[in-house]
């Protein structure tokens, strides 16, 4: 009879048995240099999420973003959905700074800025280690948690996903308004308690069962690797070239070995539970608790830390490094123009804005006394949160007359359109066109913008 050979055993993702059932993660915790760096980080940026709401920046919130009206305030400005070119510079500069901080950092956003990554291993896993008796190292509990401390456990991530559910409707509904609605009953307000809830019900799944899964399965982000990152790139990184070939530290074993023990403990320290000893792997998110966990063998077999370390794959494969690569020097270049871009048409940006739009039906009229009128209609919005009155005059056209048929005046935040009818003498135009400039002032703000439309006649 044959001996039978045994497979090893495989996972076909991280977080899945080769039968396809979950494998449920239960990382060590290791307490080193890097996790307390992370700490101190993640309970700014939990302090920071939880304060915005409440700041005022010309007494406005320091951040809402009011999707039912289309204005978003951010830090004392609010941008409106006039705001396309600035919304479209916005939107390249953080592309562009995703962009660069992978090439140069690798995933550093995933393992030290992340609300996943934050508030799961800094707020839940704390959470969870407590009600399993796991406080300080972390792993698998040794036995079978008793019931009354699961429910207890669910119930803490139940009151926590309440308040940060709570914390992120402020964000949209803003503080005092939220404040309105607890004190109020759910049937007042039926729409923005079906959010709440739906949210807390959405934190509650993810961060009590689907956990890692999102990073590894349904963000995008990780799988944008193969792009953005380079062979320079810093990334969590093992060094085979002092590490193999692996083995226990033994004394009557002569054989040459190399630094690592193989003790496995930065497989059971990893969150997503991947080796990062197979290389660069897209589940990886650079949270260097496999770093801490290798460290403290390391110290503990008296042999030099940083054989899981910040890397590059170039440097680990003993080729040449260097700083200055083509995307490192483009990305910040591009970066710098379009934030520049967004700085100057902030800047310019006045407390209303025009758009002159031409009305329906026939383009212009000729009337018996040989003057062409152009039926306009003039778009105003008040920008600021003060009522004001403008006024419109043509600059520089004596024969030029303007009829505006409704009265220029708006609330703070309104919009208005007011038909315009704008007449020239047939003579003036040529091949059909002529410019008009106008110039639209404010009453209140002392504010006065130059426009120039295109009239049409024969």
């Amino acid at each position: 009879m044959s001996d039978q050979v045994l497979e090893p055993e495989e996972h076909v993702l991280s977080t899945l048995e080769r039968d396809g059932s979950r494998r449920w993660m239960y990382p060590r915790l290791f307490k080193g240099r890097f996790w307390n760096r992370r700490r101190i980080v993640g309970y700014f940026l939990i302090v920071l999420f939880i304060v915005l709401p409440h700041l005022q920046i010309n007494s406005r919130p320091a951040i809402f973003l009011n999707i039912t009206r289309r204005e978003f305030t951010i830090f004392g400005f609010t941008f409106l959905p006039t705001d396309t070119l600035l919304l479209a510079f916005f939107m390249i500069s953080v592309f562009l700074t995703i962009f660069l901080l992978t090439a140069m950092f690798g995933r550093v956003w995933c393992g030290w800025a992340c609300p996943q990554t934050i508030y799961l291993e800094f707020v839940y896993r704390p959470i969870e280690r407590l009600f399993c008796g796991t406080v300080g190292h972390g792993g698998k509990p040794r036995k079978p948690v008793p019931l009354i401390r699961r429910v207890m456990m669910y119930g803490a991530y139940l009151i926590i996903s309440m308040v940060l559910a709570h914390t992120f409707l402020a964000y949209f509904v803003s503080v005092s308004e939220l404040q309105h609605w607890v004190r109020q009953s759910p049937f007042t307000h039926p729409t923005g308690f079906l959010v709440m809830t739906a949210t807390v019900v959405l934190m509650m799944f993810n961060f009590s069962f689907f956990r890692e899964q999102l990073c590894t399965i349904a963000c995008p982000y990780g799988r944008f690797q193969s792009v953005l990152l380079d062979r320079r790139s810093l990334i969590v990184s093992y060094d085979p070239q002092r590490g193999e070939p692996r083995g226990k530290i033994s004394k009557t074993d002569p054989t040459p070995k190399g630094d690592c023990i193989d003790c496995g403990q930065c497989v059971q320290a990893c969150p997503t539970g991947i080796d990062i000893r197979d290389g660069l792997q897209m589940e990886c998110l650079h949270c260097t608790q496999c770093m801490d966990a290798c460290d403290e063998i390391m110290e503990k077999v008296d042999r030099p830390l940083g054989l899981i370390r910040y890397s590059c794959q170039d440097e680990i494969d003993g080729k040449p490094t260097k700083k200055l690569r083509p995307r490192v020097v483009i990305y910040p270049l591009l970066l710098l123009l379009s934030v520049s871009a967004f700085t100057v048409t902030l800047i310019s940006k006045k407390s209303f804005d025009i758009t002159i739009l031409r009305n329906y039906g026939n383009p212009y009229i000729v009337t018996k006394q040989d003057q062409v009128e152009n039926n306009l209609q003039l778009k105003l919005v008040n920008r600021t949160d003060q009522p004001d009155e403008y006024t419109i005059q043509v600059l520089d056209a004596p024969d030029v007359k303007m009829e505006l048929i409704g009265s220029p005046e708006l609330n703070a935040r309104q919009t208005k359109t007011i038909p315009l009818l704008i007449s020239a003498p047939r003579e003036s135009f040529v091949a059909g066109l002529r410019e008009v400039e106008l110039l639209i002032q404010s009453k209140n703000q002392a504010d006065e913008r130059r426009v120039t439309c295109q009239i049409l006649g024969p």
